[in-house]
């Protein structure tokens, strides 16, 4: 439903900003691909509250159409007052909701279902309501009259159910667009479908009633701070980051605060590139290594020069999937795939997910990189992995405490060997962790 809302917003000329709420990679690229604008994430575990807030004003300074997909339900939060939800969201924002309801096998039952969300948070206020997966004409009919008859929530939309708006999933969730195929294809197909059923004016008269909150007189788009000036001034280090199908987990805000912190950003593929480009460092961030493993063993070359590089002492960054093609072999449906051979462990893909949710981190005194912003503690990031490293050596050290989390074996994450740190955390450039910086100060300190 955001891929379509988005692509047709987009498509009657709107410049429209996607933001997705919580730490997820994949909703992201698709949103990016159909809104045609690099998608923020809004994260309540690492982020703090004023900071949220900023980064959404921010973005939205050139009227752009602020556009958030949340996530899991609308109240749906581990804490018992709602502080970390969609609805908490929403408010902080002050944006309405358009509440996009699964009506698959309900008929009047749509309206104390829709008055419940109503009661719940009188505060919040719902401004509309797409039903979903509507079985045909007279199903829709039925669920608008109990709609229009019982609340005061216009019905914006009917979507009927086609198996044609679907997009794949497997072990992670969908698959993500820089691996799908016609995705633009795709995403078109989406939106001619939303585009005739949801009542696209009504859906632009929503967002003109949003109410934006005020921040300090910042206004630039955090997407734009690669034309600031750099924070740290000198000559440019490169880092090579590592992006094809196999590799694509990256926040655009984090790359950017790469670019301001002075390094040049040299795309490379560890799956097609015969070899390294010439670089400072590497960045090998997350994605679905297995799902290219094939392909990444047969690149006898590239494999051997990362491995070089790092033997080498040169700096490298890798996080979960980056950290499994480090690894000497990757198992996965009976196959076996070599990978680097830098970590003395081969990596296995199970069934159920080894690591899932938010973790928090303590800094070890082997940490390789420089100190953190005064007043920063522990690191709050998050983790998802079916992978785990057959046997973790004894000997190796570590870069993390892990406080909460699995980590690499459940009381560390982050193995340290050379200038190379791997872990199955995945680390954002906010609230005063300030990785980005410090991964570039380091960089700086080899050459």
């Amino acid at each position: 439903m955001s891929i379509g809302l988005t692509r047709e917003l987009r498509r009657r000329g709107h410049r429209v900003q996607p933001f997705k709420k919580g730490p997820d990679y994949i909703d992201p690229l698709w949103l990016t691909e159909s809104a045609g604008r690099s998608c923020l994430n809004l994260d309540y575990h690492t982020t703090p509250r004023p900071e949220i807030r900023m980064a959404f004003s921010r973005a939205l300074a050139e009227d752009a159409f602020g556009f958030i997909e949340g996530n899991v339900g609308l109240f749906d939060s581990v804490d018992l007052e709602g502080a970390n939800s969609n609805a908490e969201l929403a408010k902080q924002l002050g944006a309405p909701v358009l509440l996009v309801v699964d009506a698959q096998g309900m008929t009047r039952g749509i309206a104390p279902l829709l008055l419940g969300y109503q009661a719940f948070d009188p505060s919040l206020r719902i401004a509309g309501v797409i039903l979903n997966k509507v079985g045909g004409d007279r199903h829709a009919a039925n669920l608008r009259r109990a709609v229009e008859h019982y609340t005061d929530i216009p019905v914006v939309g009917v979507v009927p159910r086609l198996p044609e708006l679907g997009i794949e999933e497997r072990h992670l969730g969908l698959i993500p667009s820089n691996e799908s195929g016609g995705v633009d294809a795709t995403i078109e197909r989406i939106r001619a479908v939303v585009a005739e059923q949801v009542d696209m004016v009504f859906v632009e008269a929503i967002a003109a009633q949003a109410l934006l909150p005020e921040t300090d007189g910042e206004t630039s788009h955090p997407l734009q701070a690669m034309d600031a000036t750099p924070l740290k001034m000198g000559s440019k280090v490169r880092i090579g980051i590592a992006r094809d199908d196999a590799f694509g987990f990256y926040y655009p805000d984090d790359l950017v605060a790469l670019e301001r912190a002075g390094a040049e950003l040299i795309p490379f593929s560890p799956v097609y590139d015969p070899e390294l480009p010439d670089v400072d460092a590497l960045f090998i961030g997350g994605g679905f290594p297995e799902c290219r493993m094939q392909e990444l063993d047969n690149n006898v070359g590239m494999r051997a020069c990362v491995a070089d590089f790092i033997a080498d002492g040169g700096a490298v960054y890798a996080e979960c999937g980056g950290l499994m093609y480090l690894a000497e072999r990757l198992h996965w449906n009976g196959r076996v795939g070599r990978m680097c051979g830098v970590i003395a462990s081969d990596v296995v893909m199970h069934d159920r997910p080894q690591g899932r949710g938010y973790v928090r981190l303590r800094e070890t005194e082997v940490f390789p990189w420089p100190a953190r912003q005064p007043g920063v503690n522990d690191i709050y990031a998050h983790e998802f992995h079916h992978s785990a490293l057959v046997e973790p050596d004894a000997r190796w050290v570590y870069a993390y405490r892990v406080l909460r989390g699995a980590g690499i074996d459940g009381k560390h994450d982050g193995i340290v060997q050379q200038n190379l740190l791997a872990s199955y955390a995945h680390l954002r450039n906010v609230g005063g962790v300030g990785w980005t910086e410090r991964f570039v100060s380091r960089i700086r300190s080899l050459l």
